[in-house]
């Protein structure tokens, strides 16, 4: 069985890990009970035989291409909620003509220049992991769309250990460096929630965050120089520890989500596994008090590695506590951090917090509210096919606002986001978290459940997630702080961005790919 075989063709990750029918029908009984949800209906998963796979109008003329119908489902969507509505119901029409899987940059140099001339749209595609319509496309106005699938350019190339960099190609999973660069005692040390799965080239095509709260808490902050094929050509950035000539190029490339070219290999800082750590899980009767404690903390610069704040619903949605919490970390390659710590955990004593846990020393993750948290970071996408299959709708929205606007966004985030949920679904759950803090800010991240209507799920998450966009807006908040733009977020990044630099990127389009075939749709306008 292949590596795409046992994964879900229309859930997140596994198929071993889908829940089985006493897992749904306990997941159910929490939402009716815990939530007050109305009574959950227990829908039967599809199975591949239920896809509904239109023909294929292309047949690309090389041999790492197929026009197989499983192939083509299984790089159709995303993982965001609507995809996982689609994909469950068997709906797989915007399915991709073809599937290429070169294997060598060559292979995709050649792709694109047949895809240019035949008019045929190409959709890069890593770990398949988008939530926000990345990788679908409709494909109106060509002749056909490929799914070009990167995962077998895979290696890291080279690694220089006196610079602590490596070259890594763009379709490595993040096991799959972190496994090569074990050989040298190393690591990228980049943990988005979609780790298991995505890779480095769509990391570097969406921004991309990771598990540093501060710092490093973009792929972007971790790059030397990049490596991308266009249908106009090869484009590499020198790499550097950073220049002052000019505009910086990859600010351009990064987070370009397909649309100029595909990423083939990268420069990355690398670092050896942290030697010193120190944790500290500290409760906060008011979330507001917890929202001042971390400014603090990171307005005095102490850097820690992890600060994650959850609120009440979100640590109990998580199984990690019953009240809001701040989960600390801080490690160190060279020195103790028990000062660091000591200092983030008298701040926020001083703003009514409550330590339940502190220790230094011992690799990360070991035991406590700290590694509950992490395991129920990675383990929470699989939570959303079950929430599916017994008709909840479960959608996140992420962003970054100054501490300053923070209040009155929550504010109308609970009270708009909310009662929309509650006026389209009849009731609704939201929480909290911070997955990230800045000097002049957070990067809150909501997670909204409700009852949906079976058979009306997307109309309702329509609606919800207008509101949730209109809010964002209207406080001058990001339009996401790290889950890229996508289709679902193009006409918000619109207002969020000046017209003229988003006609700017138009005529670097233009350069890069003359015939418009990459990615239409995300980011840009098609045309």
């Amino acid at each position: 069985m292949t590596e795409d075989e046992e994964l879900s063709f229309w859930g997140w990750g596994y198929k071993s890990k889908l829940p089985d029918e006493d897992e749904r029908r306990r997941l159910a009984e929490m939402a009716e009970t815990y939530l007050g949800f109305p009574e959950r209906p227990l829908l039967e998963p599809p199975t591949l035989e239920d896809a509904e796979v239109p023909g294929s109008e292309v047949d690309p003329p090389f041999g790492f291409c197929t026009t197989d119908d499983e192939v083509r489902a299984r790089h159709t969507y995303g993982k965001g909620y609507r995809d996982l509505v689609r994909g469950f119901r068997g709906e797989f029409s915007a399915a991709p003509d073809a599937v290429a899987r070169p294997g060598d940059e060559e292979g995709i140099v050649e792709l694109l220049g047949w895809a240019s001339s035949e008019n045929v749209a190409v959709v890069p595609f890593g770990g398949g992991t988008s939530v926000v319509g990345g990788i679908e496309c409709d494909g109106s106005g060509y002749a056909g769309v490929v799914s070009l699938d990167v995962r077998g350019l895979d290696e890291v190339i080279e690694v220089d250990e006196h610079s602590r960099s490596a070259r890594i190609q763009a379709g490595a999973t993040g096991p799959g460096l972190q496994e090569q660069l074990d050989e040298h005692g190393l690591q990228l040390r980049h943990y988005p929630q979609s780790y298991e799965f995505s890779t480095l080239g769509g990391w570097l095509a969406t921004h991309a965050g990771g598990h540093f709260a501060t710092v490093y808490t973009h792929i972007d902050d971790f790059v030397e120089g990049v490596r991308m094929v266009t249908p106009k050509g090869v484009v590499e950035t020198r790499r550097l520890p950073r220049s002052g000539a000019g505009p910086y190029p990859e600010a351009l490339l990064l987070g370009s989500e397909g649309a100029f070219g595909v990423f083939t290999e990268a420069w990355t800082r690398v670092q050896p596994r942290p030697k010193h750590r120190g944790k500290a899980t500290v409760a906060f009767e008011e979330f507001e008090d917890g929202v001042e404690a971390a400014r603090r903390i990171a307005q005095a610069r102490l850097y820690p590695a992890n600060c994650r704040l959850l609120d009440r619903n979100e640590a109990v949605l998580n199984q990690v506590a019953s009240t809001n919490v701040l989960v600390l970390g801080f490690e160190s390659t060279d020195s103790p951090v028990e000062d660091d710590l000591g200092r983030a955990v008298e701040i926020a004593e001083n703003h009514g917090g409550e330590v339940r846990e502190e220790k230094t020393g011992g690799r990360s993750g070991e035991g406590g509210e700290e590694a509950d948290w992490r395991n129920a970071f990675f383990e929470a996408p699989y939570m959303f096919n079950g929430l599916v299959s017994i008709g909840v709708l479960v959608d996140t929205f992420e962003t970054s606002v100054t501490w300053e606007g923070f209040e009155a966004l929550h504010e109308s985030v609970r009270s708009e986001v909310l009662g929309k949920a509650e006026e389209v679904c009849g009731d609704g759950f939201l929480s909290c978290r911070f997955t990230h803090i800045y000097e002049d800010g957070p990067a809150p991240y909501y997670t909204i459940l409700a009852p949906a209507e079976v058979g009306n799920e997307l109309e309702q998450w329509r609606e919800i997630k207008k509101t949730a966009s209109g809010v964002l807006d209207e406080h001058g908040a990001a339009t996401t702080h790290h889950h890229a733009v996508g289709r679902v977020h193009r006409d918000a990044y619109e207002s969020e961005t000046p017209d003229a630099y988003r006609e700017a990127l138009r005529a670097a389009k233009d350069v890069f790919d003359p015939e418009g075939v990459m990615n239409p749709g995300a980011l840009l306008d098609v045309g």
